[in-house]
């Protein structure tokens, strides 16, 4: 037996055309899955599916909004044709939306409801619920799945400025476990992994200067961070290859692995 080949798996990773995603998607795909990724850019898309070919694995790129059942559901049939059914999902979607970000100059309650919700479509309606809602029914029938949904620090720990993620995130944490306890009689696992902080397009601008060294908020984050770093994308791979592999995680369910440089461990 072994532990780490994927080879007789279909992995839906949404969201993949960022960077977490995308090399959670390359990491599926070098342990031997065939890799649909799934996302609204088709450019940065194809450019992952491309990697992932010239490496010598099997991806294709499907276009989707994650928010939106129906965009789903279409993309659901695609994979089917091209690869046959999903047997793991990893939900990669997600983001803050600055719009929500509580600063000195915008207090919590001048935040709009509105772009609370905006928030929470992204990273709780289209970053789980609804994908889960979609692939996961059919794994059950199979009884043969492994969903992957992507927590946060801030899910544990709300940090300054981002509310509505963290409270988003938690509900991602919190979705993920009654889904494990639900369908863990179907033969599907459903986990979590909580990276910690990964620089990426989106917080780039809050973690470097533009002469690339770090800000204020960088050291922060350094200092309450035992390995004391940021993380590479690449280190999310292991722990999902390890989460999709029935053979190395059949009797996981329900848990949150946590790849963050011990950032959760930190107190003073």
């Amino acid at each position: 037996m072994r532990l780490f080949d994927l080879k007789q798996d279909v992995a839906v990773v949404i969201g993949a055309t960022g960077a977490l995603g995308g090399a959670i998607a390359e990491g599926l795909a070098e342990a031997g899955a065939r890799v649909a990724v799934l996302g609204r850019n088709a450019e940065k898309g194809e450019e992952r599916v491309l990697r992932i070919n010239q490496a010598g694995g099997n991806a294709r790129f499907f276009s989707v909004d994650a928010s939106k059942r129906g965009s789903l559901a279409i993309a659901h049939e695609q994979v089917i044709r091209e690869f046959g059914s999903p047997t793991v999902l990893v939900n990669a979607a997600g983001g803050n939306d600055p719009r929500v970000t509580v600063t000195p100059e915008r207090k919590f309650e001048e935040v709009g409801l509105e772009d609370w919700l905006t928030n929470f479509d992204l990273n709780l309606v289209g970053g789980a619920l609804l994908p889960c809602q979609e692939f996961g029914p059919g794994m059950c029938e199979r009884q043969r799945g492994s969903i992957i949904n992507i927590a946060s620090v801030s899910a544990h720990l709300p940090l300054s400025r981002v509310v509505a993620y963290s409270a988003a995130k938690a509900a991602v944490l919190n979705l993920s476990q009654f889904l494990a306890r639900e369908w863990a009689k179907n033969g599907v696992r459903v986990n979590t992994i909580t990276p910690g902080f990964f620089p990426a397009e989106q917080n780039r601008a809050l973690l470097f200067q533009a002469d690339g060294t770090p800000t204020a908020r960088s050291q922060s984050i350094y200092n309450h961070t035992p390995m004391n770093r940021f993380g590479n994308a690449n280190e999310l791979a292991g722990a999902a290859i390890f989460l999709a592999s029935h053979a190395a995680s059949s009797f996981i369910t329900g848990t949150d692995i946590r790849v963050d440089g011990g950032f959760l461990s930190q107190t003073i």
